[in-house]
This record gives C-alpha cells, sequence and structure tokens, in this order.
C-alpha cells in the first residue's frame, strides 16, 4: 500500500475513532457492535447496514474475539493494512494498558461514586444493544421470512446455550435464507473494499496453521517457557468461538492449573476486567504481567496480549479474499440475507441476556436505559456522549 498523504489521513482517521471507542465502549462484544455500528454505519457512513451485518456474521463463523475482528476489518477497509493495525490497536491498548497498571500494583476503583459509574456504564450497554437490534431489525428482516428467521434464532441461542448455539442460529439462518430469501435480490450499492489479495490470505492462513501446530511441538521439544507461554495464549485465541468470557475457562486451565497465576490473581483480574472498556481479551494483558514463569511486567503483558489476539486476525485475513468474491453470487447473497436475520436475532437473545438482566435491577435503571437509547435513536447523540452522560446517571441512581 502506497504511502500517501491521502492514506495516512485515513489511518489516523481510523485511529482517532476506534481510540474513542477503545475508551469508550463498555458492555462487552455485543455492546461493541452496537458502537460500531452507530460509529461506521449511522454516523461516519463507512459502509452500509447490510455490509456491516455481512462482517459480523462471518467474525461469528470464526474463532476469535468477534468485535475485535469486525474492527480489524472495518480499519482495513478504510486504511489498508496500516489502518487495520491502528484499529486494533487503538481499540485494543486502552484496556490493555489499565489492567497492566491494575497488574503493577495501581488500585482498582472503589467507593461508592466509582461503582455508580460502572453500573451506569452497564445500563449504558442495554441502551447501545437496544439501539442497535432496533435499527439492524428494520433494515435487514423487513419481512415475514427474515423476521421468522430471526425469530428462530432467538430460539436457537435461548436452547442450545454459548458458542455452539450462535454458530448453530447462524447455521440455520443461512439455510433457511437460501430456501426463503432468493426473491429479495439487491444490490450492495457500496461495495467493501478490502485490500487483501488471495496470495496474502493464503500466506494468513499457511501462518494460523503453522502457528497451532507448530509451537505445541515446539514447546513440548524446548524447555522454553516462552514458546510454552506463546502456545498457550495462542491455542486460547485460535480455539474459542465466540470470544469474551468464552475464553476465560480456557485461560483458566493454560495459567492457574499450570500454576503460572494464583486462582486469587486470576479473580482479581478478571474483576478489573468488567470494568475497563475494550475487548475482554485484553484480560490476557493482565495474567502476563502477574505470570510468574516470564517474570511478569510489561514483556509478558505484551506476549500475551499479542498471541491471544494473533490467531483471529491471520484467520480473518485468509478468510476475506474468498468471502468479498463469494458475496457476490445470488446463492451466496440469499444465504447472507438470512445470516444477517439470525444476527438480528442473536444481538436479541444477547439484549436479554447477559446485557439487561446484568444491569436493569429496577425502574431507575429501566428509566435511565430508556433515556439513552432514546438519546441515540431520536436525539442522534454520538456514542461516547451517551456514555458520559448514563455514568453520571449511574452515579446519582445509586446515590
Amino acid at each position: 500500500m502506497s504511502d500517501t498523504p491521502a492514506t495516512r489521513g485515513r489511518v489516523r482517521e481510523v485511529f482517532r475513532a476506534f481510540l474513542l471507542l477503545g475508551l469508550t465502549s463498555f458492555g462487552g462484544p455485543i455492546a461493541h457492535l452496537g458502537y460500531f455500528r452507530t460509529e461506521f454505519v449511522e454516523r461516519r457512513r463507512w459502509l452500509t447496514e447490510k455490509a456491516y451485518a455481512d462482517l459480523v456474521a462471518l467474525c461469528q463463523f470464526l474463532p476469535g474475539p468477534a468485535s475485535s475482528q469486525v474492527g480489524f476489518a472495518l480499519g482495513l477497509m478504510r486504511g489498508g493494512p496500516w489502518g487495520a493495525l491502528a484499529a486494533w490497536a487503538a481499540f485494543t491498548l486502552p484496556s490493555a494498558i489499565v489492567l497492566v497498571l491494575f497488574a503493577l500494583g495501581a488500585a482498582l476503583l472503589e467507593g461508592p461514586v466509582s461503582q455508580g459509574i460502572i453500573h451506569g456504564l452497564k445500563v449504558t450497554a442495554v441502551a447501545i444493544v437496544a439501539h442497535a437490534v432496533w435499527g439492524m431489525a428494520k433494515s435487514l428482516c423487513p419481512d415475514r421470512q427474515r423476521a421468522g428467521i430471526a425469530l428462530a434464532a432467538v430460539f436457537t441461542v435461548v436452547l442450545v446455550s454459548g458458542p455452539l448455539g450462535q454458530v448453530a442460529a447462524i447455521v440455520i439462518g443461512a439455510l433457511a435464507g437460501m430456501a426463503l430469501c432468493r426473491a429479495h435480490a439487491e444490490t450492495e450499492t457500496a461495495p467493501l473494499t478490502l485490500p487483501v489479495s488471495p496470495r496474502a490470505g493464503y500466506l494468513a492462513g499457511a501462518a494460523f496453521a503453522a502457528l497451532l501446530i507448530g509451537l505445541p511441538l515446539l514447546a513440548w521439544a524446548t524447555p522454553s517457557t516462552t514458546l510454552a507461554v506463546m502456545d498457550a495464549f495462542y491455542r486460547a485465541g485460535a480455539l474459542v468461538f465466540g470470544g469474551g468470557h468464552v475464553v476465560l475457562p480456557l485461560l483458566e486451565a493454560e495459567v492457574v492449573q499450570s500454576g503460572w497465576v494464583s486462582p486469587d490473581d486470576f479473580l482479581a483480574g478478571y474483576g478489573a476486567a468488567q470494568a475497563v472498556p475494550g475487548p475482554l481479551f485484553t484480560f490476557a494483558a493482565y495474567l502476563g504481567a502477574v505470570m510468574g514463569p516470564l517474570g511478569g511486567g510489561i514483556f509478558g503483558a505484551a506476549l500475551a496480549l499479542a498471541m491471544i489476539f494473533l490467531p483471529g486476525l491471520l484467520l480473518l485475513v485468509a478468510v476475506l479474499p474468498h468471502w468479498a468474491r463469494f458475496r457476490r453470487w445470488d446463492s451466496a447473497q440469499a444465504l447472507m440475507r438470512g445470516a444477517n436475520a439470525a444476527v438480528v436475532g442473536i444481538l436479541g437473545a444477547a439484549l436479554y441476556h447477559p446485557v439487561w438482566t446484568s444491569a436493569i435491577l429496577g425502574p431507575r435503571e429501566f428509566a435511565l436505559a430508556l433515556t439513552g437509547f432514546l438519546l441515540l435513536s431520536v436525539w442522534k447523540l454520538p456514542a461516547w456522549a451517551v456514555v458520559a452522560l448514563l455514568a453520571g446517571g449511574g452515579v446519582l441512581i445509586t446515590a
């Protein structure tokens, strides 16, 4: 990619946009997708609703942190490879830095005011996700067939818990789209520009497989603690579907059961990770900072953080060139219409649990969440402003 002033300007634009999101995107991966939609579909208009839903559906299929993969793809679309790195770094590093500081001895926020802010941020996630579900449903489920697919996705996620339910819902929705949505031919008015060549995709796929197979062999053959840590975090990132909280059991098995991190330190870090914005995968930075085998500190944090994100990003780059061609086929468009409707159902189910059930404890929280929803949908306030207002509201309702 040529380093032109226009390119540099776009990379800076990507970094600033994602840095703001990295500082304000509380609520977990489902809420992050809502923040992204508000910022890049509604406000900045980098892509259409349907193109965004295509990206979400694709990343839900892949192992790794779905919201970070969507953000990486958005940065890639807007600013090329440097834009993709800028999006990942700006969205990831704020929470990673806070968690490393906590690991190195910085005190976690305490007291009623801090607890009120955290509670308000949880309520903010309700408003953000509700706004995203409402907007996506109007665009992606405009007829009975797709509304039915979304409803079926809700039942699938409810009956089959965990990431398996999410993947099953998208598969069922895609197959239903093939059967029911062929008559809804649509032309993508703003096709995505993804500067990933097939050769780059093949190289990324080969690197993903080589590391997944090679790191365990090297760790077994070589008495290197660094290789063992790299293997543990790479496998945790490569073998988890759904991201977020789903990775916690894998990390616990790798770092606690091996004796690298004490159970108390693990739980303390998990609690801190709930109080910071950005992807939950940054919990790996905390674990690397407190990990005994590497001596902890900045090196351990950077190594763990890089290795847990690397497989998901490599796999995304591997499939993007083929996905861009695939989505142009008529049959593929019908499939994606069904999958996109299923994504709406998945987000709708997540709006209730865990987002609503963890934040709405009574009528005060409901009123605050409704205020945030109206600020987003009627007054069209940016997401960061709603975050600030509802965080202050959280202090008032818990006073």
